[in-house]
Order: C-alpha cells, then structure tokens, then sequence
C-alpha cells in the first residue's frame, strides 16, 4: 500500500485558524454593509434637499442682488420678484380649476326642439357652454379655466359671446385673469353642438365685464380679476376711530433714492421684514425714484408711483399696511383732537439700533431716520445687517410685479394663443463692453442669432424676442425662420386708448404716464417665463459669462 503523508497537528490548527478568521472577517464586512444599507436608507427617507428660499438671507442676496462695496450690480434684462417663486398654485388657496374630466360629462346635445336645418344657435342653451369648455380645452392646453359665465348673442345668429376666467399653467401665483371671445358656432343633424371658428382675444365684446352691473349680471366686473384694487386707505382699520390703537414703523427717505432697482428692492424689504417683525403696520411711502440705470437713455426721474411697477394691492392684502400721506394726516388730525393724548413718534437716529431692541417698544409710532451725510450709513437695507440679519426676513414672496403690467403681458400671450417660443437676447452695455463679455457682440449678432435659432426651434414658429438691443430692424433677419414679435409690436396695449393708460391715469391725477424701460423689462422677463421652449443668452447663444470674465 502506499504511504500517505498525514497532516501534522499544526497543519490542522492553522487551517481552522484560517477558516475562522475568514469567518470573523465576512461577518464584520457583512454587518458593516447592512449599516451602511440602514443609514443611506433612513438618509433617503428624511433628507429635505435645501430650498433656496428657506435659507439663510445670504441666499437671498444672491439670488437676488449682488453687493460689492455697497454699490449694487443690477441686471437691467430681466427682473426676478417674489411672484416668480416656484410655489405650486394647484395646492394653494383658492379656487379649484376646471378638469377635462368635468367638461367630457357635460351635454353637447342641444336640450330643446332643434331644427338642424337652420344655423340659429340659442346661445343660452347649455349644450353651447359646454361646447366651448371642451374646444378651449383642446384650443388652449396652456391654460387652467376656472369659471364660465353664461354665453350671450354675437354679431350673428350663430355666433356666441362668452367670458371664462383663467390663469397660465406656468404661473408662479394664484392670480386670475379673464377673457371673453367670440365663437362661431355649428350643429350637425342630430344637434349636436360644436365650435367652428373662436376669435381673438377680447373679441366677445358682448360678454365683456362692464362697471355698475347688478349683482346678478353675467357682464359685471369682479373685484381682483377684472378691477386692480389699490386704493391708499388703511387696511386693517377705520380711519381716526381706530388709528391711536395701531402700532406703526415709519422709515424717513434715505440715500437709497434713486439708486438701482436691485437696492430699492433690498432696501424697501429689509424695512418692511422689519415691520413684520415688530407686529407694526407699516408706513409706506408710493413715491418712487426710477434711477438712469434702470431707464437707458434717461437721467433719474422722481414722482414715479411703487404701484406703476409693483403690485401694492398684493402687499395691503399680506401685511398692514398704509400709505405715507394718509399716516400723516391721520396723526396730524389724531394730534389736533386728542392734545392731551397726543401721539408723539419715537425717533430712532440711526441703523444701528437693532430692530431686537424695539420689540418691547409700546410707543405708536416709531420712526427711523436715515440723515446720516455718509451716504452708506443712510441706506435702510443696513438695519438689517450683522445680527438682525438672523431674525429679520425680507418678504420676497409677498414682492409681485403691478397687475397693471401683467394684464399686458397676458394680453400678449393671447395675442399669440399662448402657443410661442421665447428668445432672450442681451445686448445694450454689456455688448459694447469686450474686457468683461468678449463674445457677446459677435455672438448675438443677426448672422449668429439666425444660424443658432435654426438650430433649436421649428420653422414659421412664433418666437417672442425678450432684448434690450435698441434697433427695431436688428432682427429681421431672424425673420425668415420664424414668426418674431417684440414688445414694440405690441404698442396698442400702453398706447393712450389703452386700458393700462386709463389705469395709471387714474393713480396720478390724469398726468400721462410713459411707458419707460423698466416696465419694459417686466413684460420682457414674464413673457420669457411663458414661452414653450427659451433660449437664453448666456446659455444658448454665446460662452461669456453673465457677470464677466471670469464670473460664470
């Protein structure tokens, strides 16, 4: 038999050694990976990704604003306020919009005797409304409805008026807008209801909301929708009975008049997070300064209205509020009354009491000044600094754009039946300037602008051009791909029969107000908001950086 040779004793201990801490080994590894499962999953399951409106100021800033040595950059191409918020409306108060769902169970078979040989449509039939909910479903997909009033006659004995509220299904707020057009209408043999033909916008003329219909009226105007309601009472009380038991924060111009937009903006709201703060009503005053940096071509101009550029009546409804001249004279006459129980303000110096220092203040009226001869001591944005910067929040979302100029741009959307492509092109100052945008000249030129719009949008599309390039002729050339509309295109809606223009006439006594460039601005940066598809400069068109060299 042959010999085997038999492992020794040492052999055996070293291989079960082996084996165990083989063993020892795949567990520690194994337990380490199930913890690792456990923490990523329960990481998963909690983790809130950041929200750059929760967090600290310092985002706002620089989101908003960029400040260096207290003089602020603005970008006059575009302006983001708090309406521009990425909030979801569908969740929000107020009304619910109308599904596909609701209009598909409604009637389209007209409900009486119908003689399908004649075009006669009774326009109070229900079959018509429910005819024209399910065509502008189909008609307008960028739309949500929310109320249809009762159709009226048209022009013709086939024709309908009719007016439906609405908003854009990109809009970032819950405001509402209305339109009332004019449809032809069909039956076929069994009479059954359809649309042939709608028209333009505001072309139902006859269901057009009208001012002093009864309450029962299908043509009288809602408050909100059909009126901008910005009147400059108080808001949250009766004049002289309840103005002693108000408490109100009152900030005296300071250097920031006149300044950039950007800083106004960063100012008025470090003012009015103070307010808010306090739990006092705040004094506000209308008067506004448009600075030459924010209107090309013009020097700063005073005795503009808050209200032409920014909705106030958005602010009443949100904070207390009331307006400069009406605190005023509402103290005055207090004053004159009540001698014994005169109100006497408490003046604050300077910015660097703390808005933490005044909460236990009880005083009526505590009022800053801002008189400082260092121009950078009398800004109001710096109550806001150091400390109070942890617990004072500007109210960015409460900062919306005037209703005023949004009934423009809606008009222009439905001019163009909500169905276009938008084009940002910035030129103007940063163009001219090669050390900061080298490019950007070159890059927008008509040549370039033409070869990279082929490039990215359909031919005969409609595109709306967002620019602040002065020469009305400088796109022409884009002209041969596609449909191109600019705001001058659009000069019939602040032209002086213009709804926007008896608006405005109305907040300044019936001085003519001019539609300037900061307006313009406004439509521009919400019409870019609205577009299918945008193509934006310093994205699309050209490799220089927003901010200059060096500053993506």
């Amino acid at each position: 038999m042959e010999n085997r040779r038999q492992p020794s004793v040492a052999s055996l201990y070293s291989d079960e050694l082996g084996q165990r801490v083989l063993k020892i080994a795949s567990n520690v590894f194994f337990g380490f990976f199930v913890v690792l499962v456990l923490t990523f999953t329960v990481f998963a399951i909690t983790y809130k990704p950041p929200d750059p409106w929760l967090q600290s100021l310092r985002s706002y800033n620089e989101l908003f604003s960029s400040v260096d040595n207290s003089t602020f950059q603005h970008d006059d191409s575009i302006l983001v306020t708090g309406d521009d918020l990425k909030t979801n409306v569908d969740t929000a108060p107020g009304p619910k919009a109308i599904t596909e769902e609701d209009v598909q169970n409604t009637p389209v078979q007209l409900a009486g005797s119908c003689d399908s040989s004649t075009s006669v449509i009774n326009c109070s039939d229900p079959a018509v409304k429910s005819s024209i909910e399910r065509y502008n479903f189909l008609k307008f997909p960028a739309l949500n409805f929310y109320e249809y009033r009762d159709p009226v006659g048209g022009a013709a004995k086939n024709e309908c008026d009719i007016a439906w509220k609405y908003r854009s299904k990109r809009a970032n707020t819950r405001r509402i807008y209305r339109d009332f057009r004019r449809y032809i209408l069909k039956k076929d043999a069994a009479c059954a209801i359809s649309v042939h033909k709608v028209g333009k916008w505001h072309s139902g003329i006859n269901a057009q909301p009208r001012k002093g219909g009864d309450a029962s009226s299908t043509t009288d105007m809602e408050k909100g929708v059909d009126v901008v309601e910005d009147s400059l009472g108080p808001t949250s009380w009766e004049p002289h009975t309840e103005f002693y038991t108000q408490r109100y924060l009152y900030y005296e111009r300071g250097g920031d008049y006149c300044k950039s937009m950007s800083q106004f903006e960063w100012s008025f709201l470090c003012a009015l997070g103070e307010a808010r703060y306090l739990n006092r009503t705040f004094v506000m005053d209308l008067d506004f300064c448009l600075a030459g940096a924010n209107n090309p071509g013009h020097e700063d101009e005073t005795n503009k209205d808050f209200r032409f550029y920014f909705d106030y009546e958005h602010l009443q409804e949100s904070t207390p509020m009331i307006e400069k001249n009406t605190f005023l004279q509402e103290l005055q006459e207090w004053n004159s009354k009540h001698k014994t129980h005169a109100i006497l303000p408490h003046y604050i110096p300077n910015f660097k009491v703390a808005p933490s220092s005044l909460q236990n203040d009880t005083g009526t009226v505590l009022w800053r000044r801002f008189d400082d001869v260092v121009e950078t001591n009398n800004y109001w944005y710096r109550v806001c600094e150091g400390e109070a910067e942890k617990y004072v929040e500007r109210p960015w979302n409460l900062m919306w754009k005037s209703r005023r100029l949004m009934d423009i741009v809606t008009a222009i959307c439905n001019k163009l039946e909500w169905d276009f492509d938008t084009v940002h092109v910035v030129r103007g100052e940063k163009a001219k300037n090669k050390q900061l945008w080298p490019n950007l000249d070159a890059d927008t030129s008509p040549e370039s602008l033409l070869s990279k719009v082929q490039k990215q949008l359909d031919f005969r599309r409609k595109i709306y051009i967002a620019t602040n390039e002065m020469e009305s002729d400088y796109f022409d050339k884009l002209r041969s791909w596609n449909e191109v509309y600019l705001l001058d295109d659009f000069k019939e809606l602040w032209s002086n029969t213009s709804e926007w223009y008896k608006s405005t006439l109305a907040l300044t006594g019936g001085q003519p107000v001019e539609f300037d460039g900061y307006m313009r601005v406004i439509v521009d940066t919400e019409m870019l908001y609205r577009g299918k598809k945008n193509i934006e400069t310093f994205n699309d068109l050209t490799g220089d950086c927003k901010n200059g060299v060096g500053r993506c």
